[in-house]
């Protein structure tokens, strides 16, 4: 692999960092904006926990029913413009909270659609930048490309959420939702940037959508053995510990005090930890192979949950979630970009934007299903005892990890590069807790 993981051409390089730097903006936005929906749920319209619960369940299941509609319509389109598209609908649907809220409009069932919108817009976005990154760069340096934006994601968690919670405490509960809108603003004019003609992908062949298309990227995974096991895996790891961010917000904001800065800063330093992991992917890899991250790291990334069950008020309180919050992000940031790689080194190219649509809205009804079941379980009981259920479960999500000795050797399929190149994949990207489930949007 090529040192700093420079791509084949300069040419080639350009236009990577154009997407790059478009990934970048829309991230350090989100970071700004990190948990805002189910804080303005609590602060602005005193939402109660079963009600957060509900808002951050219905809009991804409703997300992923759109998606699911809409994967194959991302693969037989241009990639770039199905990108732009995405972020434009995402800073439409988020700019309308902040207009509700100053004429006094704002509600729960607002808030719930932007969130469906969101979810879909955002599997639509990832099928096709994950498709387009495919393309963009050697099969070589997938796994480098990955780390950079892993990398990008972690420092701008660790940046954002104090940010904007500062933000918030000064100029009010919408601020940071205004930064977000406007970063999919500006990485959609990023990735209009980018230069060179993208070549247009097939035509279904009855021009329409079938039945058999949408399902095609969920056939892909399951009749793969470790795509299969990695996927289940991954469903049930970001379903408990995206069920346990509306729980932390009640419990943290409600029952324990923590002003809001407090809250961002909790999730935010940790999240330093994310380029430790990151940076040491590509030679994790290289020295002990991708079985062993699966397994060795796998594993470690589902011990720490539980912890969060301990968070107690004051200085004390604030310093267990923060260390929790560490092991969890270093765990995943090795993690997350080397699954990245994997999934694309063994999708065939004209498979890969169903393919992660499936991966994605699978893990989005997953995450529904947890969190309305999390919801459910802390009205019955508390949100500190649904927290510790939730770890205890998540001890057991190694189980579905890849067995050693499966195979390991991408699919044989050609990857097409611009310029008429052409690569063999060799041998051999959910927050710390919130955006360690997004698979860092492969691309985005």
């Amino acid at each position: 692999m090529r040192d700093r993981g420079s791509v084949a051409r300069p040419s080639l390089e350009r236009q990577f960092g154009w997407l790059w730097a478009a990934y970048a903006v829309s991230a350090y936005g989100s970071g700004l904006a990190l948990g805002a929906l189910p804080l303005i749920a609590v602060l602005v319209l005193r939402a109660s926990p079963a009600e957060v619960s509900a808002l951050a369940a219905v809009g991804p299941a409703v997300g992923a029913l759109i998606a699911l509609r809409l994967a194959p319509w991302v693969e037989f389109r241009r990639k770039r413009p199905v990108m732009i598209a995405m972020d434009l609908a995402r800073f439409a649907a988020v700019a309308t909270i902040p207009f509700a809220y100053a004429f006094g409009r704002l509600s729960l069932v607002q808030l719930l659609v932007v969130s469906a919108i969101v979810a879909a817009s955002k599997i639509a976005f990832n099928a096709a930048g994950g498709a387009y990154l495919k393309t963009l760069v050697p099969s070589d340096d997938l796994l480098v490309a990955n780390a950079r934006f892993e990398s990008t994601n972690w420092s701008s968690l660790a940046v954002g959420p104090p940010l904007g919670g500062a933000a918030i405490g000064l100029f009010g509960p919408v601020t940071s939702v205004v930064a977000d809108a406007l970063s999919y603003l500006l990485s959609a004019l990023g990735i209009a940037a980018i230069r060179g003609r993208e070549e247009a992908p097939p035509r279904s062949a009855t021009g329409r959508v079938r039945a058999g298309e949408l399902l095609d990227g969920w056939r892909h995974i399951l009749t793969h053995p470790r795509l299969r096991a990695l996927y289940l895996n991954n469903m049930l790891v970001a379903g408990l510990i995206m069920a346990t961010e509306p729980l932390l917000a009640v419990l943290l904001l409600r029952e324990l005090g923590f002003p809001p800065w407090q809250y961002g800063l909790a999730f935010a330093a940790p999240c330093l930890g994310g380029l430790i992991g990151s940076r040491l992917a590509r030679r994790v890899v290289a020295r002990h192979g991708q079985q062993w991250v699966f397994r060795v790291v796998g594993t470690l990334r589902a011990v720490w949950l539980v912890g969060l069950a301990f968070a107690r008020p004051g200085v004390v309180g604030l310093a267990i979630v923060m260390a929790v919050e560490l092991a969890i992000v270093v765990s995943m940031s090795l993690y997350n970009p080397v699954l990245a790689t994997y999934r694309l080194q063994h999708t065939p190219q004209h498979r890969v934007a169903r393919t992660l649509s499936a991966w994605s809205i699978g893990q989005q009804a997953s995450i529904a299903l947890f969190t309305a079941l999390g919801g459910l379980l802390a009205g019955l009981t508390s949100p500190r005892a649904a927290i510790a259920i939730a770890g205890l479960l998540m001890l057991a999500s190694p189980l579905l990890l890849p067995r050693r000795g499966a195979s390991t050797t991408p699919a044989t399929s050609k990857v097409s590069l611009p310029g008429g190149l052409v690569s063999s994949p060799p041998v051999c990207l959910i927050l710390a807790r919130r955006n360690a489930t997004e698979e860092r949007r492969d691309g985005h």
